[in-house]
């Protein structure tokens, strides 16, 4: 089996633009929620999110391609173009005939599909543009990266809710650790802070309408935000004889279902996946050091997950960080587990672990080290990252330094 290591990253949210300015504002636990900007918000209950400001798409792309592309597409371009910029590669000839790209996407183009609903049903007109259906479809953004770095190898979009990007990083994982690809490119991308995906979440009746506060005994619920984290993922070897910069290196990963509830976590579950990875990684629970909690901010996700963890760590568990930068950048549903892995990889590299903020009331049930509302300096040899999605699906990812 080949080692798998992390030469690129690349990311929009609601943190900022690109790696560094997320990495900035994870270290400072600056938070990027705030109040929504969008057609029809005083028809919503929920009213905040963490929506990415002040992008612009016409300076980024040129008037086919914002024709042609979604907003959550747009997100994974802008992303893969830092990803692929960092690791110094370009893609031709055999090279690109076996490399390929795994994202993954719960709601796919939201925003197109909201706007032509809203074109068809309010508006009453008996057309949409001919490119709504290439526009809106979940493969829209794989297709998009494979086309303009011309990745002609195994391609294709992960759909399982809230673990789409970790499902998805696992299967490029696995394709570079078989030898399938000597690369691929990975990660997540979402963008359903519209109209209509903000009143599809409000009826499920788990969001805040204030701030997501994880772990914190007086938490109400999550925030959701958008945009996209974008990785390269490559065989160490291949990485090593062309002199790439190495960011991390990806040892281990298990996936588990619950086949229990469709919304309810299940302890066992979770725990399950977490054991998994700590198994396939060959390492021992005492290696960790760091956890990228889901820690969505309900009440039944973050007990659930802090009993999870207890019972894999036994005693360890009291020496964990485990924290939830949804806190800061919301949860962005299909997208999230791409850009928390960056608060792994910004733990394992930079000596820096980033906060779970809004933290304000101890919780019985979360009593672990949730490193409240300060980033903490600390040096970390193994970090996971937890992804556990509605359907009771869940998938962990674990990196270490290299």
């Amino acid at each position: 089996m080949k080692r798998v290591v992390i030469t690129g990253a690349g990311t929009i949210n609601a943190l900022g633009q690109s790696v560094a300015e997320t990495f900035a504002a994870m270290k400072e636990g600056r938070c990027g929620i705030g109040p929504l900007e969008m057609r029809d918000v005083d028809r919503l209950a929920i009213r905040i999110g963490g929506q990415v400001r002040g992008f612009e798409a016409e300076g980024r792309f040129n008037r086919q391609q914002i024709a042609l592309y979604d907003r959550f597409t747009q997100f994974a371009l802008v992303a893969a173009r830092e990803a692929i910029g960092q690791s110094g590669l370009s893609f031709s000839g055999e090279l690109a005939a076996k490399c390929g790209v795994v994202l993954g996407s719960s709601g796919g183009g939201m925003q197109t599909l909201d706007e032509n609903y809203r074109s068809v049903y309010e508006d009453g007109k008996n057309r949409v543009h001919p490119f709504v259906v290439p526009k809106l479809m979940n493969n829209a953004a794989a297709s998009h990266i494979s086309m303009e770095f011309n990745l002609k190898g195994p391609s294709f979009t992960v759909a399982t809710a809230c673990a789409s990007s970790n499902h998805a990083m696992a299967q490029a994982f696995q394709m570079v650790r078989c030898g399938m690809a000597p690369v691929m490119v990975t990660g997540g991308t979402e963008s359903m802070l519209c109209f209509g995906g903000i009143k599809a979440w409000e009826g499920l009746r788990v969001m805040s309408k204030d701030a997501c506060r994880p772990f914190s005994a007086n938490r109400n619920g999550m925030v959701q935000g958008e945009g996209a984290g974008v990785f390269v993922f490559e065989d160490y070897d291949h990485a090593r004889a062309r002199g790439a910069e190495i960011l991390a290196e990806v040892i281990g990963f298990a996936m588990s279902a619950d086949a229990a509830d469709i919304v309810m976590p299940s302890k066992q579950g979770a725990a399950r996946a977490i054991a998994g990875a700590l198994a396939d990684a060959r390492i021992d629970a005492e290696k960790v050091g760091y956890i990228n909690a889901h820690g969505t901010g309900t009440a039944a996700n973050d007990k659930t997950e802090c009993a999870a963890v207890a019972d894999v760590f036994g005693p360890h568990a009291d020496n964990l960080m485990i924290s939830s930068t949804k806190s800061m950048h919301g949860h962005l549903i299909g997208g999230t587990g791409a850009v928390e892995l960056l608060a792994c990889i910004m733990a394992l590299r930079e000596g820096v672990v980033a906060p779970t903020i809004g933290y304000q009331e101890p919780d019985p049930e979360c009593a672990l080290d949730v490193v409240p509302n300060e980033a903490r300096e600390a040096r970390v040899e193994v970090a996971l990252s937890n992804a556990f999605a509605f359907g009771g699906l869940n998938a962990v990812l674990a990196l270490s330094r290299v």
